[in-house]
């Protein structure tokens, strides 16, 4: 069983460093900045879209409302790479990855925006009225690809048990056990019950906690970046000084580290910020499709808010947090990225380790709510209605092994499963780029926001 597990891993791993090499990254970073481009700049529209994001149209169809939408996909996206992730780039790429990581956010706005367009408008209504959507009926419904809708949503419920669910529960009881000497057997459990208290209620309910949740953690989290920002002042500017020049120079940052390449800054910075944000990966549309919305552009405003909070935003003050304190303290080891997480955040006195802890919990637990209803939704694509009661329970079940189990096959799996599903919604937004224009015109373009859709 050794022999298979290792052969599984080596074989995952190199599968996923193959997926994720330079051509993905070309793929993603190129859908980027065409629909950038293709779309005028719909970043340049980011406030409005906030006010959208806190408005109700309490009138239109959708299952739940626009914040709660976007709250659960925040809740699937914010999580531990946020946090790891940010740290893991600047450990191998160096703090030029930190400018990468958030230009990745800021053009990833546009293809944010293009998905949760297309959510709406390939979407379709169920006999009891619900409201579904995401990459595999834009496939089908708008491009005639059954069987790339098929690959995305199987694809997509693979994923779920990976990254959305076992990794994120190991990752809590992990840090639980650390900071505070409990089983992660005690700690599964709980956690197991949380989240079934949650899902068993459906999409209502996962939005319901989503969205008075996201609202906290990420307040809470930033609060507590700044704070951090402010005990280390003096050490704020020279950090972005360093995060600009070694983005682009590879010369020596000083400060304790190393020098890196731009090669190096550009790839690993790349990399994560895309990983972290999700854009162009095709989960955050499955919820966007359930919002209640007058038309598709309001919703794709709204959802191109998620990679703005997520990246250049939360990213952005990580990235901060973690050269300032180490410009700060030389003496801190950047050479592992959890390793370095914790003891940048540790240095900050009565904050820091507090803060490192319950962010990394909230955001893993949210991530395993946000996650749960995209597998849901890729079953119900699949195989119907019942057999999501049956996800449901197999997926409540993954939450307790993944606390107890030693997955380093799965994160490697997760990875290219996250690849393998990026591929084909990013095809749909290129080939359907017509549609996404003709759509951006007519209610953005013409400033017709408030008109509704057309039957």
């Amino acid at each position: 069983m050794s022999s298979i597990g290792d052969f599984l891993n080596d074989f995952f791993s190199d599968f996923s460093t193959l997926l994720w090499g330079w051509p993905m990254i070309i793929l993603l970073l190129g859908t980027h900045l065409y629909l950038t481009i293709r779309l005028h700049f719909p970043q340049r529209k980011i406030w409005t879209a906030i006010k959208l994001s806190l408005q109700r149209d309490k009138d239109a169809k959708g299952d739940v409302s626009q914040f709660e939408a976007l709250a659960t996909a925040l809740a699937a996206t914010i999580g531990t790479g946020n946090i790891i992730g940010v740290a893991t780039a600047i450990s191998i790429g160096g703090p030029g990855a930190v400018l990468w990581c958030w230009l990745t956010g800021v053009f990833g706005i546009a293809t944010k925006y293009a998905e949760g367009l297309l959510s709406i408008k390939y979407r379709v209504t169920t006999s009891d009225g619900k409201m579904l959507g995401g990459p595999m009926y834009a496939l089908e419904r708008g491009l005639g690809w059954k069987w790339a809708g098929v690959l995305f949503a199987l694809f997509c419920a693979i994923a779920s048990f990976g990254i959305g669910n076992t990794v994120q529960a190991n990752a809590v009881a992990t840090l639980v056990k650390d900071s505070f000497d409990i089983s992660p057997y005690i700690t599964g459990l709980v956690i197991s019950a949380l989240v079934a208290i949650v899902v068993l209620g459906g999409v209502k309910s996962i939005a319901r906690v989503c969205g008075k949740l996201v609202p906290f953690m990420a307040m809470f989290y930033v609060l507590g970046c700044i704070y951090i920002l402010i005990v280390n002042a003096p050490y704020v500017w020279p950090s972005i000084k360093i995060i600009v020049s070694s983005a682009f120079s590879p010369l020596a940052a000083g400060g304790g580290f190393a020098g890196s390449t731009v090669m190096m800054a550009a790839r690993f910075g790349i990399a994560r910020g895309l990983f972290s944000n999700e854009s162009g990966l095709g989960s955050a549309p499955i919820v966007a499709a359930a919002a209640q919305t007058r038309n598709p552009v309001r919703q794709a405003l709204v959802s191109s808010t998620g990679t703005f909070w997520d990246t250049v935003v939360i990213c952005a003050l990580t990235g901060l947090v973690i050269v300032s304190s180490i410009i700060a303290h030389p003496d801190i080891d950047y050479n592992d990225g959890a390793a370095l997480t914790k003891a940048a955040f540790s240095k900050i006195p009565y904050v820091g380790a507090p803060l490192l802890s319950i962010g990394l919990a909230t955001f893993a637990f949210s991530t395993i709510l946000g996650w749960c209803y995209y597998g849901e939704r890729a079953i119900e694509y699949l195989k119907g209605k019942r057999w999501t009661h049956i996800y449901r329970i197999v997926f409540i079940i993954a939450v307790f092994l993944g606390s107890v189990m030693n997955l380093s096959v799965v994160w490697n799996m997760a990875d290219c499963m996250n690849a393998l599903m990026a591929i084909p919604n990013l095809f749909s937004l290129l080939l359907l780029s017509s549609v996404l224009v003709k759509e951006t015109r007519k209610y953005l373009w013409e400033n017709r926001l408030e008109e509704d859709m057309e039957e």
